[in-house]
């Protein structure tokens, strides 16, 4: 992959300004919650990445765990089970002994943003952890990104051109070094119940990501 060396993850981060506010605001109310940059689930070794777009409040931003106590993570968590990526099919909590299995789940935004709409600048802010996650990739790898920011966020990570590579449900795109980027609408509350994304739809994604890792390896 032709970028430079980045910044690893940071657990106690604060390049956005307006992220920080709104987490010390959160700690404030909820004092409880984990309100901080959440860091990436799963399996170190995995060829099967999942990209989200941010934590959500009271969900992953509360608990500490990628779409965890999310709705979103609902289908999601259910989904990797389904297909083998994970050892139980619920995420309840960052001790509830869930295991990934050749899966990780990260976002293009490590903080949750006010309405879960993060800036042009923070998701640029952001990209270095997603970027120093992608470095470290030495064998070809599929790249789930759920939703356009994501989408983009792992195109900005590779330096390519967002206009090269459309986004829509169940596209492949082959990226550098032979990693393919899968993509899929974002099973939040809002599609699924505006049925834009259905239980089928988004098995049928994970359906295509097994058959792409048979075909890398």
């Amino acid at each position: 992959m032709s970028i430079h060396p980045v910044r690893a993850f940071d657990p106690q981060c604060t390049g956005c300004p307006r992220l920080v506010e709104f987490l010390a605001a959160g700690k404030r109310e909820y004092p409880g919650y984990h309100c901080g940059p959440v860091a990436p689930f799963g399996d170190p070794g995995a060829r099967l990445i999942i990209i989200g777009l941010a934590p959500g409040f009271h969900g992953a931003n509360a608990t500490g765990r990628p779409f965890t106590g999310d709705y979103a993570g609902v289908l999601l968590y259910e989904t990797l089970y389904r297909y083998g990526f994970s050892t139980a099919p619920t995420s309840v909590s960052v001790n509830d002994g869930l295991k990934l299995i050749n899966a990780r789940i990260t976002n293009a935004v490590k903080c949750v943003p006010p309405e879960n709409k993060p800036t042009p600048a923070e998701i640029v802010q952001c990209n270095d952890y997603l970027k120093s996650e992608l470095q470290l990739l030495s064998r070809p790898t599929v790249l789930l990104a759920l939703g356009t920011i994501a989408h983009g966020a792992v195109l900005k990570a590779f330096g390519l051109k967002l206009a090269a590579f459309k986004f829509f449900h169940g596209a492949e795109h082959l990226l550098p070094n032979q990693h393919v980027l899968l993509n899929s609408y974002h099973c939040s509350r809002y599609n699924t119940n505006t049925r834009r994304l259905t239980e089928s739809m988004f098995h049928q994604v994970f359906a295509q990501a097994q058959s792409l890792l048979k075909r890398l390896s």
